[in-house]
């Protein structure tokens, strides 16, 4: 069973055209932030291609070419000898517009953190992070970082939040796109492969699995004993049994 919703009128068409198209969907005026971002197949093929060490030969960076909209300039390699390499992150960069700028770190970077020599994530240059944590977007050319979810996700100051800000909701459906396309050929080309092994947790994940677990069912005691005691305090519209559940 199929159903199609035909405007009838002026007005349903200048509605659905302004108002109902995804394109203008992506950010949210509720919270003036995206709703919309890249996620499952092309959001790994994008931490995997932006990594220091990957490098396309030339039929398959021409291959990949074939998958965007550009304006015919190839970039130079950055590796010439013994034969050309493009960089992944020069391949990407080609999707990005050409004036937008970027400065931020990504989800792996954490203040307090330390590096094998002890010293802090916060004090480090973030150009010499050896995980290439820093982001750095310069004239629409990624320059340093990897890519991960908080750039390219449905958040706050990303790299679709910066797109669509700058340029609108047309060019930030023609990066969604352009990077859907042409992140998943490299991943086909590229391929990857899980095992069983990499399904089961470790034993740092299955602790913080259990001290989540008992944090949980102690604030379940506080309360049960909180509502018993007829001591538990209830939220603004709540009664204390919806405030119970909420809890």
């Amino acid at each position: 069973e199929m159903n199609m919703h035909i405007p009838q009128t002026l007005n349903a068409k200048a509605e659905i055209m302004q108002l109902m198209m995804v394109p203008k969907q992506v950010i949210s005026p509720q919270s003036n932030k995206p709703v919309i971002g890249i996620v499952q197949d092309t959001l790994l093929g994008s931490n995997l291609i932006t990594r220091r060490d990957v490098f396309i030969e030339k039929d398959v960076m021409m291959n990949m070419l074939m998958w965007v909209k550009f304006d015919g300039k190839i970039p130079e390699p950055c590796i010439l000898k013994p034969k050309q390499l493009w960089s992944g992150k020069q391949l990407f960069s080609i999707i990005i517009p050409n004036d937008i700028n970027l400065a931020l770190f990504n989800n792996s970077f954490s203040r307090d953190k330390k590096g094998k020599d002890g010293e802090k994530q916060k004090d480090q240059d973030p150009f010499l992070h050896a995980q290439d944590l820093y982001i750095y977007i310069d004239q629409g050319k990624l320059l340093a970082g990897t890519l991960d979810k908080k750039i390219l996700g449905a958040s706050s100051g990303g790299l679709i939040h910066t797109i669509w800000m700058e340029h609108g909701p047309r060019e930030t459906q023609r990066f969604i796109d352009h990077c859907q396309g042409l992140v998943n050929y490299w991943l086909l080309q590229r391929g990857f492969t899980i095992g069983i092994g990499d399904t089961i947790a470790d034993a740092d994940t299955r602790a913080q699995i259990r001290e989540t677990i008992e944090e949980a069912k102690k604030n379940v005691d506080e309360l049960t004993q909180k509502i018993k005691a007829n001591n538990l305090e209830r939220k603004p519209g709540m009664t204390v049994m919806q405030t119970f559940e909420a809890g």
